[in-house]
């Protein structure tokens, strides 16, 4: 199931991706392998930010405090990141702050409101390992509406639903996104590109003050008596 799920998500990750560019991308937070979504940026570096040591991280640096200077990073991606930290408001305001004028932020979550999110809930927030909570997708869009950023694209995908059984896997994989829709008929995961927009300030020019006009024919008044 979690190679089903990382399947599809690379997918969709890869699609977007093709389209941002720049000089730096990192990821924040492992999910999946170290290069499951970076080897797809067409930036010219990539690097792995995780709060922990682990196999291809680049810089141990916690998502909520990022050690990254301002207005740096091209492209950023979150895969669950804001599911599985315990201060998602403080990492998202970090993404922002690290991205450069008109810079991207990849976003990947699990819908509440689907078989996935039934499940988390089922089991008390241990499904899938590591999510703390999940986020409804307006929910984000508001967050990052206040945080001036514009949503370019929004894909829901994962219509197989969270069955760890690999047969059963198996199954639902050869049976199309057609039959997986019937069978799941709510997407179970959601990905959002949102852009970092940044607006230049015109500089207003003074109204200076002019002559009173008088209309065409008209004499103008005097404040002088006639002697």
């Amino acid at each position: 199931m979690g190679l089903s799920l990382l399947a599809v998500e690379s997918i969709a990750a890869e699609q977007a991706l093709d389209q941002l560019f720049g000089l730096n991308a990192i990821q924040v937070g492992c999910w999946g392998a170290p290069d499951q979504f970076l080897r797809h940026a067409r930036t010219r570096k990539q690097s792995l930010i995780a709060s922990r040591a682990a196999p291809g991280v680049a810089a141990i640096s916690r998502p909520s405090a990022l050690a990254i200077e301002s207005d740096s990073v091209d492209v950023v991606v979150l895969p669950h990141t804001l599911e599985t930290d315990p201060e998602p408001h403080k990492v998202l305001r970090e993404a922002d702050r690290v991205l450069v004028g008109d810079g991207h932020l990849l976003i990947l979550g699990f819908n509440p409101y689907s078989s996935w999110g039934l499940r988390h809930a089922a089991s008390r927030g241990r499904f899938p390992a590591g999510v703390a909570q999940l986020i409804p997708e307006r929910r984000l869009h508001d967050w990052l509406s206040l945080l001036g950023m514009e949503v370019s694209e929004s894909i829901r995908h994962l219509h197989l639903p969270p069955i760890d059984h690999e047969p059963v896997q198996r199954r639902l994989a050869g049976m199309g996104s057609l039959g997986q829709r019937l069978v799941s008929p709510l997407p179970g995961a959601y990905m959002l590109v949102a852009q970092k927009r940044v607006y230049s300030v015109t500089a207003l020019r003074p109204q200076w003050k002019t002559k009173p006009r008088v209309a065409g024919g008209l004499v103008k008044p005097t404040t002088r008596s006639a002697a």
